[in-house]
């Protein structure tokens, strides 16, 4: 397992260029590449050239860290067809990109648009015959999170978008701070994936279930709001020993493609103390439970629920 930085927080304060010295100045050894202007922007085409491509790929190999994951997030759900075609070649570009850079393996959203959940997944399906093959002959893989407010939010269901694709070279991202979105128990979701689980975003949250729902009120009440935190682990609702625990069992802590990410977005004012906080509690965890990046035990950074695997506040 690889676990990676992703360097969101430090968008604003640091270059693109910036982020590999960043990365191995904090401890990590791996970098996730996520949505910033100067790249992949959110929804637009990519805006990096050859040249910042190759740039990039120097101040990796110069800082000795490597870029684990690409995140690419684009429209490719979109009921909107002149949108979905727009995705489909940024997507493209995108794959180029990763290729150049050395990586394998990219992640991102289902995208769509939830109250248009059969259209959106026609338009996810109309996509994937395009760009799979795409995928396959470039030899990448693309694991897939859903993300509160796409077409798709529970993880089961989520995970049967994929199957359906019927391609080993797309997989699943397991989001911690999205796990009280996806309605299934962390354990059956991280079960039913299997070795297509290939990403894994580590941030906490609160439990916006809790309190007979009322834990977040907005107004007027039945807003189609959906809340979620990314705050570093122990200062949510996520039960860390439980998805350690499941984590383990799937394998998932001793292969080598997969890619554990801090992804952390709720204190960029502690953002290099967070980073490195977070790097000691995922190699704390996963070393409870025989993780190759592990040391200690994964009672220190339980949370909420601590070492104790009852109590878990799961939908």
């Amino acid at each position: 397992m690889k676990i990676a930085l992703d360097p969101t927080p430090f968008h604003r304060t640091h270059g693109v260029l910036d982020f590999p010295r960043l990365a191995a100045e904090l401890g990590y050894e791996y970098l996730q590449l996520t949505p910033h202007p100067d790249v992949l922007p959110f929804f637009t085409h990519p805006k990096a050239d050859d040249a910042l491509v190759a740039d990039l790929r120097k101040a990796c190999a110069e800082a000795s860290v490597e870029i684990a994951s690409v995140l690419p997030v684009l429209r490719w759900s979109s009921p909107d067809e002149n949108l979905r075609q727009a995705a489909v070649g940024y997507w493209k570009r995108a794959v180029q990109i990763a290729v150049d850079l050395g990586v394998t393996q990219l992640n991102t959203e289902f995208g769509g648009r939830p109250e248009q959940p059969e259209e959106s997944e026609a338009a996810f399906y109309r996509s994937m015959e395009e760009l799979v093959p795409l995928f396959e002959r470039e030899g990448v893989h693309v694991a897939i999170d859903p993300h509160p407010d796409d077409f798709v939010e529970e993880g089961i269901a989520a995970w049967r978008v994929i199957r359906g694709v019927n391609s080993p070279n797309l997989g699943m991202v397991y989001v911690a701070a999205h796990t009280f979105h996806m309605v299934d128990p962390p354990a059956d979701i991280i079960a039913a994936a299997g070795e297509r689980l290939r990403v894994v975003h580590i941030a906490d949250t609160m439990n916006h279930t809790a309190s007979s729902g009322l834990r977040y009120i907005t107004n007027p009440p039945g807003n189609s709001v959906r809340v979620h935190q990314h705050l570093k682990i122990g200062d949510g609702d996520v039960d860390w020993p439980e998805l350690f625990g499941a984590l383990a069992g799937n394998g998932f802590l001793d292969r080598p493609e997969t890619v554990m990410v801090s992804s952390v977005f709720a204190e960029n004012e502690n953002a290099a103390d967070v980073s490195r906080y977070q790097l000691a509690a995922m190699k704390d965890l996963a070393g409870g439970y025989g993780g190759g990046h592990g040391g200690g035990h994964a009672g220190g950074h339980g949370g909420r629920h601590g070492g104790d695997r009852e109590g878990t506040e799961e939908p």
